[in-house]
């Protein structure tokens, strides 16, 4: 694989966020990826995501499997923790390094046939687990390193670029992660920057399982015009659930207006926020009815786009207060901690007698 380094050379009056960085601090490597592929768009969004929450690249662990989209880590935040695993592993890999130090931020990007097929299993546990962590799919429906076969994602009626015919429904992931109990699920589209980043910023921030489904359109293998996942069909055929932004933890900004009415709302940086309630027949903190619209808008060729579901209160635990796990991150534990002695083994193996 080749590598490409960027100039180090930059402009002295860049912009800087909170922590002193620039949004150059937070790219990594020259992408090699297909002119045009819309997961070079995603790893963007995740630059300004994080250079806008603010996000030291140190606290940042991103993971990946192998596919296109796996490559994409190496092309954004040069400084965090990274590891590539193998195909349809990377939720094992995320388990065992969230749960050996919770303090980091971690991010998982995979793609449709690292999640949907090899690592079906893989995704369905970590859910499940509500492992907290951010998974993000750079979905396209396609095998793009292997020169174009379907994935569990590509949609019936969508043909390969050479006309070959799909025989198999897709699998929706956003419907799968719901039902399975992630407690936050969107879907983007990657040309759509100013809905993905402040879903990539509110992902990042969510505490517990946030997954988001970002069609991305492969420009090599499945962007004619016959398929669903191409840059002209799913322009035409979006249905955009929700106008939001991400606003971080500060003092309360309330509103009160009524249904399918659309209001400014001061911020405290200054800037408006533009809110559009959505009417009664759709409730994102209702997993029932958001799968179901999901289902419904499917049937009708539309592509759901936005916060499709966020658990409402405090939802369920997550993966650490239901195992109990030590509030100190292991690596940071000492021997006596990590040794207790002869007797403390006795007790747990008199506990399981």
């Amino acid at each position: 694989m080749t590598f490409i380094k960027k100039p180090v050379a930059r402009h002295p009056k860049l912009p800087v966020n909170k922590m002193g960085l620039t949004r150059r601090d937070y790219e990594g490597l020259v992408s090699t990826l297909c002119a045009g592929c819309g997961h070079d768009s995603i790893s963007a969004a995740i630059i300004e995501a994080c250079y806008q929450i603010d996000l030291p690249a140190h606290r940042l662990a991103k993971l990946s499997g192998i596919g296109c989209s796996s490559k994409t880590p190496t092309y954004f935040l040069n400084k965090s923790h990274g590891f590539n695993c193998v195909h349809g592993r990377m939720p094992s890999i995320a388990t065992g390094a969230n749960l050996a130090n919770r303090d980091l931020v971690y991010l998982g990007v995979s793609g449709d046939g690292d999640t949907a097929s090899i690592g079906l299993g893989q995704f369905c546990h970590a859910v499940r687990r509500r492992m907290n962590m951010t998974y993000i799919v750079e979905n396209n429906g396609t095998y793009g390193l292997t020169k174009g076969q379907f994935s569990a994602t590509n949609d019936k009626s969508s043909p390969s670029k050479k006309g070959e015919q799909n025989f198999y429904d897709a699998i929706d992931l956003c419907v799968m992660a719901i039902e399975l109990g992630a407690g936050f699920v969107a879907r983007s589209f990657s040309g759509d920057k100013d809905q993905l980043v402040p879903l990539i910023k509110a992902a990042l921030n969510y505490e517990g399982f946030a997954f988001l489904d970002v069609i991305s359109p492969c420009v090599t293998f499945n962007n004619h015009q016959a398929s669903t996942k191409s840059y002209d069909y799913v322009r035409e055929h979006t249905a955009v659930m929700d106008k939001l932004d991400f606003i971080p933890e500060k003092t309360e900004i309330t509103a009160q207006y009524e249904e399918g009415q659309t209001i400014n709302i001061a911020m405290h940086d200054g800037s408006n926020m533009t809110l559009h309630k959505l009417d009664s027949q759709y409730d994102p903190r209702n997993p029932v009815s958001a799968a179901a619209t999901l289902k419904e808008r499917y049937l009708e060729g539309q592509v759901v786009t936005g916060l499709l579901y966020v658990e409402d209160g405090n939802g369920d635990k997550d993966m650490h207060e239901i195992l109990n796990t030590s509030k100190t991150p292991l690596n940071e534990l000492g021997r006596d901690d990590l040794c207790p002695g002869s007797d403390k083994l006795a007790e747990v193996n008199k506990s399981l007698q």
